[in-house]
C-alpha cells in the first residue's frame, strides 16, 4: 500500500502544480493589460528580430517609465529602433510608438470610460477561463482517483479524505483568482 500513497501524493502534487500554472498564467495575462498608467509589462508578449532570433523587447533594451504615462525604450543597438517601433505598431496594446531615433516613447493616454468597462469584461472572462482550468485539473484529479478507488487501490475513505483535500486546493485557487480579479478591477476603474 505504500507504493499506491506515493503515487496518490504525486497526483496530489501534479494538481496542486496545474491548478498554480492557471494562477499564475492570469496573473501575468493581467499584468499585461494597461490600466491607463505605464507598465512596461504590456510589452512582455512583443518580440522582435534581433539578427535572426525573436527576443522580447525587455531582452534588447532598457523599458523605463517616465512622469507615470510614458515607457520609454532605450535599445542597446540603435539600428533596432525601426524594428521595436514596428513590432509595437503591429501588437494589440494600442499604442502608437514615438521614435526620435534615440529612444522610442508610448504615452500612454487616460482611458475612457467605456474602454474601462470594456477592460474589466476581459478580465472576468480571463477569470472565470482559469476558473474552468482549476476545475478541469479538480475533475481530472477526482476521476484518476476514482479509478484507483474503483481498482481498489484505496479505501472508500481513502478517497473521501483526498476528495476532500482535492476540493479544499481548488477552493483556496478560486479564491486567489477571485481576488486578482478584483484587485485589477479596482486598478482599472480607479481614475
Amino acid at each position: 500500500m505504500a507504493a499506491d500513497m506515493e503515487k496518490i501524493e504525486m497526483i496530489l502534487l501534479e494538481s496542486e502544480e496545474r491548478m498554480d500554472k492557471a494562477v499564475t498564467y492570469l496573473k501575468n495575462d493581467f499584468l499585461a493589460i494597461r490600466a491607463g498608467r505605464a507598465n512596461p509589462h504590456v510589452l512582455d508578449k512583443v518580440q522582435v528580430d534581433y539578427y535572426g532570433q525573436m527576443s522580447p523587447i525587455n531582452q534588447v533594451g532598457n523599458i523605463s517609465v517616465s512622469e507615470g504615462k510614458c515607457l520609454v525604450i532605450a535599445p542597446w543597438d540603435k539600428s533596432l529602433l525601426k524594428v521595436i517601433e514596428k513590432a509595437i505598431q503591429v501588437s494589440d496594446i494600442g499604442i502608437n510608438p514615438i521614435n526620435d531615433g534615440n529612444v522610442i516613447r508610448l504615452v500612454f493616454p487616460d482611458l475612457t470610460e467605456e474602454r474601462r468597462r470594456d477592460l474589466v469584461k476581459q478580465i472576468k472572462k480571463m477569470a472565470e477561463d482559469s476558473k474552468v482550468a482549476v476545475r478541469n485539473v479538480r475533475r481530472d484529479t477526482l476521476d484518476t482517483l476514482k479509478k484507483m478507488k474503483n481498482a481498489k487501490e484505496i479505501t472508500d475513505d481513502e478517497y473521501a479524505g483526498f476528495e476532500a483535500q482535492v476540493e479544499k486546493l481548488t477552493t483556496k485557487n478560486v479564491e486567489i483568482i477571485d481576488k486578482a480579479q478584483q484587485e485589477k478591477e479596482k486598478e482599472l476603474m480607479t481614475v
